[in-house]
């Protein structure tokens, strides 16, 4: 195998993942599929992970010859159908013997699909929050604010991200603008308003990285484990702290 293979073959398994573990995958699963698209393609695979860098070492068994590189995480919005469709192709590769070329072919098709439309996503988290509203005891009014709160928050969330603000200072104002939002129901004098104020927040919680957190401690990812439940924390803070705002701004509202 030429050293340009090789590098070609780094390049892409660099590149693969880049995009898992920034769409939020677990380690664990980052390692054995990248491997498994190494083995398919005759080399090996070394992997060292952290918050914001992965350490990949490809290398020829039974030969001197690797390319090793230090590849930056980018911060993908969490993605579910990356992480079934890029595990399914790291099979795929290994079942099917397929090259370099066809595995990188079927990756550039998997990564450049249409994203799910933006109304679309606003209106599905607007309802799930709405549902764990009615879930803790909300009636149909407490449903309907928490419904309207979750809309704007997330709708604050979508454009602050888009101008590539702080993630904690999105966290902050997005958790204020829907707990505010929510708090009209205290005014309004909803028998269930509290929960409409606690609910409007829920599409902030950081439960992926928290479950990741715990999937890689377990799995022996310790470093990058507790740097995601780190960050897991400090998200929950400043969903807090926005929170703790509306709270300053209507506790007379709330005795």
């Amino acid at each position: 195998m030429t050293n340009d293979r090789i590098v070609e073959i780094a390049d892409f398994i660099a590149r693969y993942l880049s995009f898992m573990l920034g769409a939020g995958v677990h380690t664990s699963r980052v390692v054995r599929n990248s491997k498994r698209i190494g083995e398919a393609l005759g080399v090996g695979v070394s992997i060292y992970t952290s918050q914001k860098t992965a350490t990949l070492t490809v290398s020829v068994p039974g030969s001197s010859q690797r390319d090793t590189r230090v590849v930056d995480i980018p911060a993908y919005p969490i993605s579910f159908e990356w992480n079934a469709d890029l595990s399914a192709l790291s099979w795929a590769a290994f079942d099917k013997k397929m090259s370099l070329e066809e595995i990188r072919g079927r990756f550039d098709e998997i990564v450049s699909k249409p994203k799910m439309n933006p109304v679309f996503v606003l209106l599905m988290v607007g309802l799930a929050n709405a549902s764990f509203c009615r879930l803790f005891g909300g009636d149909i009014w407490a449903m309907l604010i928490t419904f309207t709160a979750t809309l704007i928050g997330f709708f604050t969330r979508q454009h602050l991200t888009k101008k590539k603000v702080n993630h904690y200072i999105v966290f902050v104002i997005s958790a204020f603008v829907a707990s505010l939002c929510a708090s009209t129901a205290l005014s309004l004098g909803i028998e269930t308003a509290e929960i409409a104020l606690a609910t409007s927040v829920l599409y902030l919680v950081p439960g992926v990285p928290l479950i990741n957190g715990v999937i890689d401690i377990t799995d022996g990812h310790i470093q990058i484990g507790i740097s995601r439940l780190v960050n897991a924390l400090m998200l929950i803070v400043c969903i807090a702290i926005g929170m703790s705002a509306t709270l300053m701004l209507v506790k007379d509202s709330l005795l």
